[in-house]
């Protein structure tokens, strides 16, 4: 696994460092999950800053990607901007169903928020609504922050699922991944591209 994260980010550096390449190579193949180079946004284009995998009990659950106007390694200056930016989210696993990635995401949430968890509960009940499909393997989540209306868009296979409203809901949605007290030191450092 560490080799397959060394190639990826051999992958993005040389790319960055040659226009053109990154200009040609739309996508790039991660533990085998293709993984887009840019997606657009409500007429904007975001770029793949860093990508990961999540496992679980040694199982690889999903691939993420993290997506951002302008690329970046700082993960405080990231939670606070309030620009566009997504996560990008493939299940790779069967063993993956809502109530585990609702558990999940709630889990890191609560970490994330800390003391101001409680003030968070009834966007995060509308978090677990949007994700309340079955999940199978191959779907693809974008949970996009939308500056526009402060809101935080789920996407599931390219369909709007619904949206959760607050600028304060964003940062500490981001920090799951991106805080001081990340899920996943190493997943973290892939999604600044930090290898």
């Amino acid at each position: 696994m560490i080799a397959k994260k060394i190639v990826l980010g051999l992958t993005l550096i040389i790319s960055a460092l040659f226009s053109s390449e990154a200009i040609a190579q739309k996508q790039i193949v991660f533990e085998g999950v293709t993984i887009p180079r840019t997606m657009k946004f409500e007429n904007k284009t975001l770029q793949l800053n860093g990508a990961g995998s999540r496992s679980k009990m040694w199982v690889e659950v999903y691939i993420q990607a993290l997506y951002l106007s302008q690329l970046s390694q700082n993960p405080k200056e990231i939670i606070n901007d309030n620009v566009e930016m997504s996560i990008r989210i493939e299940i790779t696993s069967a063993l993956v169903s809502s109530g585990k990635l609702t558990r999940a995401i709630n889990a890191g949430f609560e970490k994330s928020a800390g003391d101001t968890f409680e003030s968070f509960k009834p966007r995060m009940e509308l978090l677990k609504g949007f994700l309340a499909d079955e999940i199978t393997k191959g779907d693809v989540y974008e949970l996009t922050y939308s500056p526009a209306d402060t809101s935080i868009w789920i996407i599931k296979n390219g369909e709007l699922k619904g949206k959760i409203p607050g600028f304060d809901f964003k940062k500490v949605f981001f920090g799951i991944w991106l805080g001081d007290k990340p899920v996943d030191e190493d997943l973290k450092n892939n999604l600044l591209g930090i290898f």
